[in-house]
């Protein structure tokens, strides 16, 4: 709620006012404060060792190489990469740019799992061994040995290739060694290799390269630092005097294993975060991999460590979004990893003292901070900075390029930050209003910078409806925090908005619009994609006008330049439409009446490859039938392929007339004949 004017009694019940620089204030956490040295060094003695609690012990050489044992290999990918939508969950193993690699069962076992499918692991196949872990191969072209026929068998009882099948302990044994299937390049993969994986029976993935690595992969490379940052995390914080993040980065990228030691020391206040940039390579190979382990020392003592050596599958690896700044990324291209635990991150890789890695920097004081980045193989690389605290006091700086008063603003985490650009010369700025209705809350300027100056409010206080600077009023675009922990929903004329409690990392603080469309449908926004979601909400969309054929007519995600995908929804009896999202964005209700198309391309082999594709919902079944009788199809759709599986002994043989019959997800139906 905004209060009047001088009536500021009400704040102290939600925050703190610092009456110096005239906000309120955040709750600062404690750093590294005097006498806890030691106490902090106590705790840390044996970080690694706090952070492999309760991983299974695997002895070094358990686990075969699955590819080409014994000769050199090359990864793609390593364990804990991050992915712009999860933590990579395992290594990816190059397999010399083709498939058909034989694929060996990593250690003696049983299958208990396989799965085919045109998306993710695509055909992927799961070991189970007597130790309780399982491995994962994911990727495959084909399978190997009996379970393969087992598959087809149930493929063409359930008329479909789509299929996940579980078998029982030792309904198929395998021996460490065996060849269990051939690589491949199906599913998400960009190329071909495979996707190796260790998981436990609560499906935590863990990194194979943590339990004395492979001779077949060798890495004598340290990691390469590519920037560092600092940011303050509470209202009354500065980094090099103001309320904002800096990147540093080095003017010539130091090689691996090199120390960067930067030659300034960065003035800071508060309670700041660091945040670093950087990459990994293995031996004969210019392909980035992700960093293992990252540990921070302050003053000499331990302060915080994460090693990305075991990720909850699948809940956990959408942390990688809490991870890193996900914001930042987003909006700058740069994919920075944050050294503390933020707020909503439950992941259990780190090592931190009561701060969970955020440092109070106090005036006056200097601390020395050591950053180590280390790969799976104990590859080091230092980086070495130096903090002084500074008091802030309210500075202001001028340029001769503030010509016009302007006034712009953004939210990040709980505060609001509004910067109007001032050509006054008066020594202190003017003060920012605040409205809610007919109340208003005046704002002191934090600084001026460049003629610009700087205001922050704990938005914890009450969301304001807009924001004045002399002449220039802006409406505030965000009507909804959405807080963490808990459930809740938000309505408008045009949609409904419905968050559980784990359906945001931390508090956030989200805006709609809707602009109309001469169909009687219209453009709604909902939050902004620099904004992560954890869990999926539900968002239900409210059109003017029904569609005449609701069967056919559901939720896309849209842009202004005319981009779409399919995401669905069911429609109810009062002409609202509801689908469950996973991310925020831009949404557009449409109808698709055009069925899928479809081509025969050749016979490659004696096989049938078809060409297919669909113009908006996009393919959802295929079906062949040679002389009414199902024939088994495989769909890449990463090259909208369909055809058929050489070695197929249950299908008709490809002869005579036949029908592939196409659906997509709106429920149109194309059949097309042939002659075989």
């Amino acid at each position: 709620m905004i209060i009047p004017k001088l009536k500021v009694s009400v704040f102290r019940n939600i925050a703190k006012l610092v009456l110096g620089l005239g906000v309120v204030a955040g709750v600062v956490l404690p750093g590294l404060a005097d006498g806890q040295e030691a106490d902090t060094a106590e705790r840390a003695h044996s970080i690694s060792e706090l952070l492999a609690k309760g991983r299974p012990a695997v002895p070094p050489g358990y686990f075969l190489f699955p590819i080409a044992p014994g000769k050199p290999g090359f990864l793609a990918g390593s364990m804990g990469e991050l992915r712009p939508n999860h933590f990579h969950g395992g290594l990816d193993i190059k397999t010399g740019g083709g498939v058909n690699q034989p694929v060996y069962a990593a250690a003696d076992g049983y299958i208990s799992r396989l799965k085919q499918s045109s998306f993710g692991y695509g055909n992927v196949l799961y070991i189970t061994h007597p130790n309780g872990l399982t491995t994962v191969y994911g990727h495959l072209n084909d399978f190997r040995g009996p379970v393969a026929a087992e598959l087809q068998r149930r493929q063409y009882e359930k008329e479909s290739y789509e299929l996940e099948a579980f078998f029982e302990k030792d309904q198929f044994p395998v021996k460490r060694g065996e060849v269990v299937a051939l690589s491949g390049n199906t599913g998400g993969s960009a190329g071909p290799h495979l996707h190796w994986e260790v998981r436990d029976a609560q499906d935590r993935q863990y990194n194979p390269l943590q339990w004395g690595g492979f001779p077949e992969i060798q890495d004598h490379v340290a990691p390469t630092l590519q920037s560092f940052g600092l940011e303050p995390l509470g209202i009354d914080s500065r980094v090099q005097r103001v309320f904002a993040k800096a990147v540093f980065a080095p003017k010539v990228l130091p090689g691996p294993g090199v120390a960067t030691v930067w030659p300034d020391t960065i003035s800071c206040f508060g309670a700041v975060g660091l945040l670093i940039q950087g990459f990994d390579r293995f031996d004969n190979a210019w392909n980035k991999n992700g960093i293992q382990r990252v540990t921070m020392q302050v003053n000499g003592q331990p302060f915080y460590e994460h090693n990305i050596d075991a990720v909850p599958f699948p809940v956990g690896t959408r942390q990688v979004a809490n991870f890193v700044d996900f914001a930042y990324q987003h909006t700058q291209g740069r994919t920075m990893q944050k050294l503390w635990v933020d707020e909503g991150n439950d992941l259990t890789m780190y090592s931190t003292g009561p701060t969970k890695g955020r440092l109070l920097v106090e005036p006056g004081k200097v601390y020395s901070i050591d950053i180590t980045l280390a790969d799976s193989y104990h590859n080091q690389t230092p980086v070495r900075l130096v903090l002084r605290g500074e008091q802030p006091a309210y500075f202001k700086t001028r340029s001769a390029a503030a010509k016009k008063p302007a006034l712009r603003f953004e939210v990040t985490r709980n505060l609001l930050k509004a910067v109007a650009t001032d050509p006054s010369a008066d020594s202190v700025a003017a003060n920012l209003v605040l409205l809610r209705g007919s109340r208003r809350l005046e704002i002191r300027p934090s600084y001026t910078q460049n003629s610009e100056n700087v205001y922050l409010y704990d938005l914890r206080a009450g969301l304001p409806d807009s924001l004045r600077f002399g002449g220039i009023t802006k409406k505030f675009d965000r009507q909804l925090l959405v807080p963490a922990g808990k459930e809740t929903s938000y309505a408008t004329a045009h949609l409904n908005l419905a968050f559980g409690p784990q359906s945001v990392f931390d508090n956030l603080y989200v805006g709609t619009t809707f602009l109309p469309e001469a169909t009687g449908s219209g453009f709604w926004t909902v939050g902004s994609p620099a904004l992560p979601l954890y869990r999926p909400a539900t968002l239900t969309l409210k059109p003017a006008t029904p569609p005449t054929d609701p069967a056919r007519t559901a939720i896309y995600s849209a842009t202004k330049k005319g981009g779409k995908a399919y995401v669905g929804g069911k429609w109810d009896g009062k002409g609202q439409i509801t689908a469950s999202i996973r991310q925020f964005a831009s949404y557009r209700i449409l109808t698709d009446s055009v069925a899928p198309k479809g081509s025969l391309a050749g016979r490659p082999g004696g096989q049938l490859l078809f060409r297919v594709g669909d113009d908006l919902s996009g393919l959802a079944g295929y079906r062949l039938f040679v002389g009414g009788k199902f024939r088994l199809l495989r769909f890449e759709h990463k090259n909208s392929t369909l055809f058929t599986v050489a070695g197929d002994t249950l299908g008709p043989r490809l002869r005579g007339p036949a029908e592939l019959r196409l659906t997509d997800q709106a429920g149109n139906e194309r059949v097309i004949p042939l002659s075989l």
